[in-house]
């Protein structure tokens, strides 16, 4: 009886044990790349606000009963950012909210970064800075043992601090950027009943993306692309991408990364202004088991169109 709920548990209690370092790749970091390098901010050229929803479909919970809890996991954000000062300077803000069983937390990051000429292309380094604030709804929990619902008492909502640093270099076709989006660390303190921060560089999370565009003709383009994760002690990690990009409208394509999930990813550009993109991931490996698959969706709307950026329909 009590494996049929250890796994569900350990997702619960996954926020308050990993919330420091840890990265957060969603599936359309592609499309929104600042969430893993501060160093993007203001690169598309004008004023973009992007918007996603992302829904972790867990049938096989429901059907047995998810300790407790309703609702899946799933993350709502907004991004903005544009260039200022001549396009030298990018200003860009992301906004997060995760809801994983219990636990809810909401990330406000701001990002700064500074462009120079470089050759051909753009060098751009940036510097992201902001909060996180999380808090626990224990009295959600259906408990077992009569009695037990009296020790299950919320948690007061929890600040702390946050930064990322990164680098991003482009030309025509070509991209590569370099980041530290976790230069903080925090883990729960059960008897002081408080996060404890910590700087461990040993813990952070190195993440080097890049890609390349290739034409086909007048009509397509192939972009092929890679991320590479890497954190001291622990597994190299890495996504490949492939995606095909028609008339500079419709984006389709695919990711395997290397924990053993696959992503299929569709965006079309309405015009210049306004996109729209949905994902679906599946998990081959263990959380497969348990979930249906999650899917996520993007509206972007750009309210300035430059074409003199590097690539504003891509990177």
């Amino acid at each position: 009886m009590m494996k049929k709920y250890l796994f569900p548990i350990i997702l619960i209690l996954l926020p308050l044990e990993l919330l420091g370092q840890l990265t957060p790749v969603t599936d359309q970091y592609i499309l929104n790349p600042m969430t893993i390098n501060p160093s993007y901010a203001g690169n598309r050229g004008g004023l973009s606000v992007a918007a996603f929803y992302r829904q972790q479909w867990v049938g096989a919970f429901y059907r047995q009963q998810w300790v407790g809890v309703s609702g899946a996991p799933r993350t709502m954000s907004l991004a903005v950012d544009a260039p200022v000062l001549s396009s030298r300077l990018g200003l860009g803000l992301y906004v997060v909210n995760d809801q994983i069983g219990v636990t809810k937390q909401t990330e406000l990051m701001t990002s700064y970064a500074y462009r120079i000429p470089v050759g051909e292309g753009i060098l751009a380094f940036g510097l992201g800075a902001g909060l996180v604030a999380t808090n626990t709804a224990w009295s959600q929990l259906i408990t077992l043992d009569p009695g037990d619902e009296y020790s299950l008492i919320d948690s007061r909502v929890f600040m702390v601090p946050d930064f990322s640093f990164g680098t991003f270099y482009s030309v025509k076709n070509y991209f590569i950027g370099f980041s530290i989006p976790r230069m903080l660390g925090y883990k729960f303190d059960f008897d002081r009943n408080k996060y404890s921060l910590r700087v461990e560089p040993g813990q952070y999370n190195f993440i080097l993306n890049s890609g390349y565009i290739f034409p086909l003709g007048q009509k397509a383009r192939f972009m092929p692309s890679a991320l590479v994760s890497y954190s001291p002690g622990d597994k190299l990690l890495y996504d490949a991408s492939a995606h095909f990009i028609i008339y500079d409208r419709l984006w389709l394509g695919a990711t395997y990364r290397s924990t053993g999930s696959v992503t299929a990813l569709a965006q079309f550009a309405i015009n210049n202004q306004f996109k729209i993109a949905y994902s679906y991931n599946y998990d081959f490996g263990m959380l497969g088991t348990y979930s249906n698959g999650s899917h996520e969706v993007m509206l972007r709307y750009e309210f300035r169109y430059k074409v003199d950026v590097i690539n504003p329909l891509v990177f």
